[in-house]
């Protein structure tokens, strides 16, 4: 039996343990020797510059491989199933708009710019964001202007989609190559958790994890009144009759599953067996299935939304509801575009940032906030991402059937 390469030793394991350990690590150091785990901070400052690194490529070569390998005229029967995908993901980060406006989060970060400028109102992030769409790209990626970034991408893969098939197999590999080394980066953030838990508890006392708790409970609440409402809605007005049976039955037999496996692409196979039992089509589940785990991110949006706007709050922004609506088409494109790891939406709050002019180092300590609660909100947030994959389709194939 050969032994375990090296690099199956770092991605190895079970992440959401190891993250648990240097979080429990980081609090008892920093309970114990205040100035040692101020010291140690510098692993967390570590991690968060390789996600700041990481996140502009990621973004940028996700993007154009997926809309380059987007198949030209698609079936017409998935178009239905496509609508809900892309307006279930957008009217979620609605909903975690309301939410966070509700119970507004401001969370204890280890460094925070005093001279922050907050835009004043949507007239001024949309010209940002239309100075931002028009940057060199090569300034975009080294500056980190997600939004330029987002732009550029777009363009390319739009262009590349009647690109050669050679040159599409180039973009899937470049796309899984920087996919890998996200994992990598990923794989020490038990490491990473560990110095800014203790610095942060060693700086800002345990109160620090009250703002941690309190962001918590608003992802999870938002999550929920998706789950339990917004889906039930959309799954009505499609089959007009009782949703919450075909509800139930999905969270049920694909929501547990993929709370636990934490990954939407894992959950495929558990879909499709679900999809089957339910009598519908194999050859409209058998792709929307597939599509559905990489674009319909509905948990995904909520967590870019409730995150980026927790950092606006701390930061003293307010958004108003227009900045806030932008917000949300911006949280649903990124959510579409986000990386199938473990916490690949975290690596894009980054762009929803930029609407309010939050650096990119208080955006990345957000992000390692992310990885701190990820031991929960990453499981359900799969779980409604996966669950919805099926639900939609079968409603979609229920109200053809009538």
């Amino acid at each position: 039996m050969s032994k375990p390469s090296l690099s199956s030793k770092i991605l190895g394991g079970n992440l959401v343990l190891r993250i648990a350990v240097g979080l429990i690590l980081g609090v008892v150091l920093a309970l114990l020797n205040p100035t040692w785990a101020a010291n140690v901070g510098v692993l967390g400052q570590f991690f968060v510059k390789s996600l700041r690194a990481i996140a502009p490529i990621l973004v940028f070569c996700l993007v154009i491989a997926s809309i380059a390998n987007k198949e030209v005229g698609s079936d017409s029967r998935l178009k239905p199933i496509l609508v809900l995908y892309l307006l279930g993901t957008f009217l979620a980060a609605l909903t975690a708009v309301a939410v966070s406006y509700l119970f507004p989060t401001t969370l204890e970060l280890v460094t925070s710019p005093d001279n922050l400028a907050p835009p004043q109102g949507v007239g001024e992030v949309l010209k940002v964001v239309i100075f931002n769409l028009v940057d060199n790209p090569l300034g975009a990626l080294t500056n980190a202007n997600f939004i330029g970034i987002l732009a550029w991408s777009i363009g390319l893969g739009i262009a590349l989609r009647h690109a050669a098939p050679s040159t599409k197999i180039f973009l899937n590999d470049l796309s899984d190559a920087v996919s890998f080394v996200v994992k990598v980066v990923i794989a020490f953030a038990p490491i990473g958790v560990f110095g800014l838990v203790a610095e942060t508890v060693a700086v800002n006392g345990l109160e620090a994890f009250h703002g941690y708790a309190r962001l918590l409970a608003v992802l999870l609440g938002a999550m929920a009144i998706v789950a339990f409402v917004l889906n039930p809605l959309l799954v009505f007005w499609k089959i007009r009759r009782n949703p919450f049976p075909l509800t139930f039955t999905c969270l049920r037999e694909s929501g547990v599953t993929a709370f636990f496996t934490r990954s939407s692409a894992a959950n495929i196979p558990v879909n499709m067996g679900l999809a089957k039992r339910l009598g519908l089509k194999e050859e409209i589940y058998s792709i929307s299935i597939p599509l559905g785990a990489n674009i319909n991110m509905a948990g995904a949006a909520i967590t870019i939304t409730v995150l980026t706007l927790a950092a606006a709050y701390t930061q003293g922004i307010t958004p108003d509801f227009a900045t806030a609506l932008l917000l949300s088409v911006v949280a649903a494109i990124c959510a579409c575009g986000a990386s199938g790891v473990a916490g690949g939406s975290l690596l894009l709050i980054p762009l929803a940032c930029s609407l309010f002019n939050i650096p990119n180092d208080v955006a990345a300590q957000v992000i390692g906030v992310g990885f701190i609660i990820g031991v929960i909100q990453d499981s359900a947030e799969t779980a409604l991402n996966s669950s919805t994959d099926v639900l939609f389709t079968a409603a979609v194939s229920m109200a053809d059937d009538k």
